[in-house]
C-alpha cells in the first residue's frame, strides 16, 4: 500500500473514475455531518477573505484499490474507504457549479463540470468521475446532469440541497467574492490522505480492518499522556493530588469539554474540540522543561474544573442571583454560553468581578438568545460569537456592560440582537411554536408565567406541564366559524387559523393537554380556570378566543418580555436589514425536494405573514429558487405567476411535472406531493413535533391513554374504521410489539418495537395513528435516523408496500418526512396494513440478527 497527502482537486484531477463497491452502504451523511464539514469550510473562507493564509484542513483518508482499466486506458479505482467524504464533496461541487450558472458565470460552472465532476470525452457510466452504488446512482447523476429530478428525496438529494442553500444564502450576504473563495477552499485547502492498495491486495479484508478498529484515545487522554511524560519528577504527586480528583469530578466527557474551554477562555476563539490535543500541546510546549510551570497549569485547570461544574450543575453556585442566572441558561440547553460563563466565574473567583455583575452579564447573554428566538433568527454563528467574547471582554471594566456592548455592535447580518419593536412584531406574527427547541419554548413560557408573581410557586419539575395551543391545531368547525368572522378579505378561515395558531399569543402551559384537546373554548375555559397558573386564569377570563384576543395577549406578553429580557444598547438597532422572514422563505424553497409543491398560505404561516405578501415578494424578486413550486391553496399555478425578467423557466406546470409532481385534468397538483408548513419546518431543521417519539408510560398511565385513544377513535371515526385500527393494534401485540401513546392534545397511538438490549437498545415505530384528524403518518422522518431504516432502500421498500394498498398514495418525494394516508383505509384494508407491519418487524429482526452476528468474535 502507498500513502500520500494531497488536496481534493489533485485527487480527482485527470481522466479517472472512483467506483463505490456493492459491499459498502449507501450514502448516509445527513445535516449534522454536512454542517460540521461546512463549518470547517466557512472558517477557511473567513481566513482567506481576511487576508490570512490558512493551512490546509485535514478531512480524513480515502483508501483506493485499482480496478480494471477501460479499453481507452482510463484508470478506475474502487473506493474501499472514504466514500462518504468523496460523495459529499462531489455534491458540494455540483451545487457550486449550479450556483455559478444561476448568476451567469458559465465559464466557472463549465470548469467545475469538466475538471471535477465528469470525464468530458467519455460516454455512458464512464462519463462520471464518481460512480455511486446502484441505490444512489440515479439521484447522484440527476444532480450532476442538472435534470429536473436533481435534489430529490433521500440523502444524496438532501446533501445537494444543503449545499445549494448554504451557497445561495452566503452569496446573498457576502457577494460573489465569497463564492469564489468557497471554490478555492474546496479545491485547494481540504487535505486528504490518499492510500492506494497494490494489485492482489484483498480489498474486502482491508475494508473490514478499517471499519472494525478498537476504541482510540480521546483528546484529553493524549493531553494527559503528554503532560505526565514531561513531569518526570512531580508526575505522581500531581496526578494523585490534582489530575485524578479533577478527572473523577468531571468524568471523561466533561474533562474533554474542560480542556477545550480552557483553550477558548485563554483566547483561542477558533479552538476545535477535535483538535484539542494539538492546540494545547502547542501552547504548553514552551513550558515542557519547566515542571513547576506545568504543575501550575494543571492547578489552574483543576480550578476551572470546579467552575465548570457550577455551570453544569448550577446548584453548586453559592450566590443566589448568579445561581438563578446559571439555572436559566442550563434549562435553555446547549453549550453556547459556556465560554462566557466560565470566563465570568474566573473573574468572580479571582476578585475581578462581583457575582451581581456576572449575573447581569449572563442575563444579557440570555436575552440575546431569547430575542433572536422570538424574531426567528438562525442560531448559526452564535457559538463562534460567544467563543470570541472572553478575549474581547478582557479590555473592559464592568463585565455586564461589556457583554451588552459586545452583543449590540452587530447591527446587521447573522449576529443582530433584536430591539423592542422587533420583539413586539414577532410576537404578533411569528410562529413561535416552530422556533427553537421544545425546552426553549417551554422556558420562555415559564419565565413569562413567573413574571405574574403568583401567590403559590409552581413546582415545574413535577407538574408535567407541556406547551398547549388554546386555539387548537386541528380545529373543529365551531372554531373555524368563529375565525370566519374575523378573516380579512380574500382570506379563508383555514388561512387565518394557520396564521394565528402557532403564535405566542395562542400558547400556554398546561398539564391537561389531553383533556383540552380540540374542545370548544367554553370547555377549555373550565379547565384553564382551575389551573394554578396565572396566565391560564387570564385566558379563562375571556369571553371568546379568536384573532382579537390572541393578538391582544401577544401584545401583553410582549410588554413583559421586553422587561424580562433587556435589549441592546440604544442606537444600535439595525435600520434596514432584510426581514428574517424573506431569508427563511428562500431557505425553505431551496430545501424542498424535487417532486413537491407547497402553497402561498403554507409559506406565509411558516414565516409569519400573509399569503398575498408572499406572492408579491416572489413576483418582485429575481431568481428566487423554487418560486414555481408555490401554488394556490387548491394546487393550481397562480393566474398572476410570472417568472422574473430574464429568468423565464417556461410553463410552471410542465416544469413541475418533469420534477415528478402529477396534475389532474383540472390543473390541480396532487395533494400527496404537497409540503405543509410542518413539512417545511422539518426541512429547515426546526423542532416541530409534539410526538417526536411515543412515550413510555407506567401501566396505569398506559391504560388511561389507551382508553382516551379508543374513545377519541370511536367518537370521530366510523365503526368499521375504528375496528380496523384496533384490530391492527391487537395483531401487532400478538407479534411481540407494544402500543405507545403521544402526549399531545390529540392522543396518538404508535405500534412500537424495542430492539436490542442495554444501552444500545432503541425503539422503532413505523406509523402514528391520529384518531381525531383521521390520518396515519408514516414516520420516515424518524426512521431515517434509526437502523436499519437509516438505509434508504429499506425506507423505499416500506413506502412501496404501503402504496400497493388501495387508498394509500405516499409521495416518494416525502421519503425523509412524515407523509400520511386517511385513517378510513383501515375500514377495508386492515389486513393488508397488518401485512406491511409484519414485513417491517421481520426486516428489523433480520437486521438485528445480522448486526449481532457481526459483533461476535471470530472463532479460531
Amino acid at each position: 500500500m502507498h500513502a500520500q497527502e494531497t488536496t481534493y482537486s489533485k485527487l480527482v484531477q485527470g481522466e479517472k473514475q472512483f467506483q463505490i463497491p456493492l459491499y459498502q452502504r449507501t450514502y448516509s451523511w445527513q445535516t449534522e455531518q454536512l454542517q460540521q464539514l461546512w463549518d470547517d469550510v466557512q472558517e477557511l473562507v473567513e481566513d482567506r477573505l481576511d487576508g490570512r493564509s490558512p493551512a490546509a484542513h485535514f478531512i480524513g483518508s480515502v483508501v483506493l484499490a485499482p480496478a480494471r482499466i477501460s479499453a481507452g486506458g482510463m484508470q478506475r479505482w474502487v473506493v474501499v474507504d472514504g466514500q462518504q467524504r468523496l460523495t459529499t464533496l462531489m455534491l458540494a461541487f455540483t451545487a457550486l457549479r449550479d450556483r455559478h450558472r444561476e448568476r451567469g458565470a458559465d465559464h466557472k460552472a463549465d470548469r467545475i463540470h469538466d475538471l471535477v465532476l465528469v470525464n468530458k470525452y467519455r460516454g455512458g457510466e464512464d462519463h462520471y468521475r464518481l460512480l455511486p452504488t446502484q441505490a444512489d446512482r440515479d439521484a447522484y447523476t440527476a444532480c450532476v446532469e442538472s435534470t429536473p429530478k436533481a435534489g430529490g428525496p433521500g440523502n444524496v438529494g438532501g446533501a445537494y440541497r444543503f449545499f445549494q442553500g448554504r451557497l445561495t444564502e452566503g452569496e446573498v450576504v457576502h457577494g460573489e467574492t465569497w463564492t469564489d473563495a468557497v471554490e478555492a477552499v474546496l479545491s485547494d485547502l481540504l487535505s486528504v490522505v490518499e492510500i492506494t492498495a497494490a494489485e492482489g491486495d484483498n480489498v474486502y479484508r482491508i475494508f473490514e480492518s478499517i471499519n472494525n478498529t478498537g476504541v482510540g484515545l480521546s483528546q484529553s487522554d493524549l493531553l494527559r499522556n503528554y503532560l505526565f511524560m514531561c513531569l518526570q519528577t512531580r508526575g505522581e504527586s500531581v496526578y494523585r493530588n490534582l489530575w485524578l480528583p479533577m478527572q473523577e469530578l468531571l468524568g471523561p466527557d466533561n474533562l474533554e469539554l474542560l480542556v477545550w474551554l480552557d483553550l477558548v477562555v485563554a483566547g483561542n476563539s477558533r479552538a476545535k474540540q477535535s483538535e484539542i490535543y494539538r492546540d494545547q500541546k502547542k501552547r504548553l510546549e514552551p513550558l515542557s522543561s519547566d515542571e513547576a510551570a506545568l504543575e501550575a497549569e494543571i492547578m489552574s485547570l483543576a480550578g476551572r474544573a470546579e467552575r465548570l461544574m457550577r455551570i453544569l450543575e448550577p446548584r453548586r453556585e453559592p450566590d443566589a442571583e448568579l445561581r438563578e442566572a446559571l439555572e436559566r441558561l442550563s434549562r435553555w440547553g446547549g453549550q453556547t454560553h459556556y465560554p462566557l460563563a466560565l470566563h465570568l466565574l474566573d473573574r468572580v473567583d479571582e476578585g475581578q468581578a462581583t457575582p451581581h455583575e456576572a449575573a447581569r452579564a449572563l442575563t444579557y447573554a440570555e436575552s440575546y438568545m431569547v430575542r433572536r428566538l422570538f424574531a426567528g433568527l438562525s442560531t448559526t454563528g452564535s457559538n463562534r460569537l460567544f467563543m470570541e467574547m472572553p478575549k474581547e471582554l478582557e479590555k473592559d471594566g464592568s463585565p455586564a456592560e461589556a457583554v451588552r456592548r459586545f452583543l449590540s455592535k452587530n447591527k446587521t447580518g447573522a449576529r443582530v440582537w433584536p430591539g423592542d419593536e422587533a420583539v413586539r412584531d414577532a410576537m404578533r406574527t411569528r410562529p413561535f411554536y416552530r422556533a427553537g427547541r421544545g425546552n426553549q419554548r417551554f422556558q420562555v413560557l415559564r419565565r413569562l408565567e413567573e413574571s405574574y408573581g403568583g401567590s403559590e410557586p409552581v413546582d415545574y419539575a413535577r407538574a408535567k406541564l407541556t406547551v398547549e395551543h388554546v386555539l387548537p391545531q386541528h380545529p373543529a368547525q365551531q372554531w373555524l366559524d368563529l375565525l370566519a368572522q374575523e378573516a380579512d378579505d380574500g382570506q379563508s378561515p383555514d388561512e387565518l387559523h394557520a396564521q394565528l395558531v402557532h403564535t405566542l399569543g395562542n400558547l400556554t402551559l398546561s398539564a391537561d393537554n389531553a383533556r383540552l384537546s380540540n374542545h370548544p373554548f367554553r370547555r377549555k375555559q373550565e379547565i384553564l380556570d382551575a389551573s394554578a397558573l396565572r396566565m391560564n386564569q387570564k385566558i379563562a377570563a375571556q369571553e371568546r378566543w379568536g384573532k382579537a384576543e390572541i393578538l391582544a395577549r401577544a401584545d401583553e406578553l410582549a410588554d413583559r418580555a421586553v422587561r424580562l429580557w433587556p435589549g441592546p444598547v440604544e442606537g444600535t438597532i439595525p435600520a434596514d436589514d432584510e426581514w428574517a422572514g424573506w431569508k427563511e422563505l428562500r431557505a425553505a424553497l431551496l430545501a424542498m425536494p424535487s417532486g413537491t409543491w407547497t402553497t402561498y398560505g403554507d409559506v406565509a404561516a411558516l414565516i409569519g405573514t400573509h399569503a398575498v405578501p408572499v406572492g408579491q415578494h416572489l413576483a418582485s424578486k429575481a431568481g428566487v429558487h423554487g418560486a414555481h413550486r408555490v401554488l394556490t391553496a387548491d394546487g393550481r399555478v397562480s393566474a398572476g405567476f410570472r417568472w422574473p425578467e430574464g429568468h423565464d423557466g417556461g410553463d410552471p406546470r410542465v416544469r413541475l411535472e418533469a420534477e415528478g409532481v402529477p396534475f389532474d385534468d383540472a390543473g390541480r397538483a396532487r395533494r400527496s406531493h404537497r409540503l405543509t408548513t410542518a413539512d417545511l419546518s422539518v426541512l429547515l431543521g426546526k423542532d416541530v413535533s409534539d410526538d417526536v417519539a411515543p412515550a413510555r408510560e407506567a401501566e396505569e398511565e398506559q391504560q388511561a391513554s389507551s382508553g382516551r385513544f379508543e374513545a377519541l377513535l370511536r367518537d370521530n371515526q366510523t365503526p368499521q374504521t375504528a375496528d380496523g385500527v384496533l384490530g391492527m393494534l391487537r395483531f401487532w401485540e400478538r407479534q411481540g410489539g407494544r402500543r405507545a401513546y403521544g402526549r399531545a392534545a390529540e392522543t396518538s397511538c404508535s405500534p412500537t418495537l424495542r430492539v436490542g438490549d442495554g444501552p444500545d437498545s432503541r425503539v422503532l415505530w413505523p406509523i402514528a395513528v391520529y384518531p381525531v384528524s383521521g390520518t396515519v403518518e408514516v414516520v420516515f422522518q424518524h426512521l431515517k435516523r434509526r437502523p436499519p431504516f437509516d438505509d434508504e432502500p429499506l425506507r423505499r421498500a416500506l413506502l412501496t408496500r404501503f402504496n400497493e394498498i388501495e387508498g394509500i398514495d405516499l409521495a416518494e418525494a416525502k421519503l425523509d418526512l412524515r407523509p400520511s394516508f386517511p385513517l378510513e383505509v383501515f375500514a377495508e384494508h386492515s389486513e393488508e396494513i397488518c401485512a406491511v407491519l409484519e414485513w417491517f418487524a421481520h426486516a428489523v429482526a433480520m437486521a438485528e440478527t445480522h448486526r449481532t452476528a457481526e459483533r461476535q468474535p471470530a472463532v479460531l
